[in-house]
């Protein structure tokens, strides 16, 4: 079976930059969404929004009997002792173990206890998107492999160094017997184009058989890398949906307080309006710049040496190469 297991709504909340604005996160309705899952081949769907259930409850309140759809969220914890933020993939929740979660974000070794008592599958996302030296590589390295069972290998917005460095640690994670068992992939996408392109499979024929794969180790990442293209598609379909909602179409959440303030700055904004492209390009060489970084680091670190490229080749092969590497 096959999902995208990094997806989001409407319900992802607000975007950071420029707060006052209340340009939403993603403007992709959950019906929409599921939709186009479904069209791209994906058998189950599943949206992970920031820290919040709402997409999920609303599509499962107008299609309660839909076996092929689980709940999940993407919940921004915290390392306590290093000013480090994490996004964890949480898989297959209830609304019980969401309101559970909400309490426990300031620690995520809370968070990973509570979701690993109550059997949750989870995973940690994009594992070098928001680490930037704030712990010394081999430590964080070391808490990746003491608190996850699985990590995201296989972002559609992470260039395929970070994606390809994220698999080499659940290889090393296997290979050491770390709690790291299976690399999972999403295509992170914000909005419609991008549903899909991503994906998780794993051998199943049912949703708790899917997961239970994946707990076990069967699962494989496929699907795109990011680029600068990408991302900055992303971005700019963002943007779009955004001038959809200051002119009154689509849901209308903001008062006409505030889409006049949006409107009159995206008009005196007007003549930037090319600058997605050039911010996404200056992140992802930012990004190609850690990422070299990262590898030298985990070059000098390595003990064992797992070929990444064989992990996903048929389930289980990748605990086979590391044992070989060990023996």
């Amino acid at each position: 079976m096959r999902a995208d297991l990094h997806l989001h709504s409407y319900h992802s909340g607000y975007a950071n930059h420029l707060a006052f604005l209340r340009a939403r996160d993603c403007y992709s309705e959950p019906e929409a969404v599921y939709a186009v899952a479904k069209a791209r081949g994906m058998d189950l769907v599943t949206f992970t929004d920031h820290d919040r259930i709402d997409g999920c409850l609303e599509l499962l309140d107008r299609h309660p009997d839909a076996r092929d759809f689980f709940i999940s969220e993407e919940i921004e914890c915290h390392f306590p002792d290093a000013n480090l933020k994490v996004h964890v993939g949480a898989y297959d929740i209830s609304e019980r173990i969401h309101g559970e979660v909400r309490r426990l974000v300031d620690n995520v070794v809370d968070v990973a206890e509570y979701l690993r008592s109550e059997g949750v599958f989870y995973a940690l996302n994009h594992p070098f998107f928001l680490f930037h030296g704030e712990l010394p590589l081999h430590e964080y390295l070391r808490r990746i492999q003491e608190l996850f069972p699985a990590v995201e290998v296989r972002n559609g917005t992470m260039l395929e160094a970070q994606n390809g460095l994220a698999q080499e640690i659940v290889n090393r994670s296997i290979a050491t017997g770390g709690r790291v068992v299976t690399g999972i992939g999403g295509s992170d996408s914000h909005t419609l184009s991008g549903i899909g392109t991503t994906y998780t499979e794993a051998p199943g024929s049912t949703r708790e058989e899917f997961l239970q794969s994946l707990r076990s180790g069967r699962g494989c990442a496929g699907g795109r890398h990011g680029s600068v293209w990408r991302e900055s598609r992303e971005i700019y379909g963002v943007v779009g949906q955004y001038w959809r909602e200051l002119l009154g179409a689509g849901r209308r959440d903001l008062s006409w307080g505030r889409r006049a303030v949006g409107l009159a700055f995206s008009i005196v904004s007007m003549p930037f309006e090319w600058s997605p492209l050039v911010v996404a390009a200056l992140h992802k060489r930012s990004e190609r710049a850690r990422m070299d970084r990262y590898e030298r680091e985990w070059r000098d670190l390595r003990e064992v040496s797992v070929d990444p490229t064989t992990a996903c080749e048929e389930p289980g092969i990748a605990a086979s190469a590391a044992t070989e590497a060990i023996r």
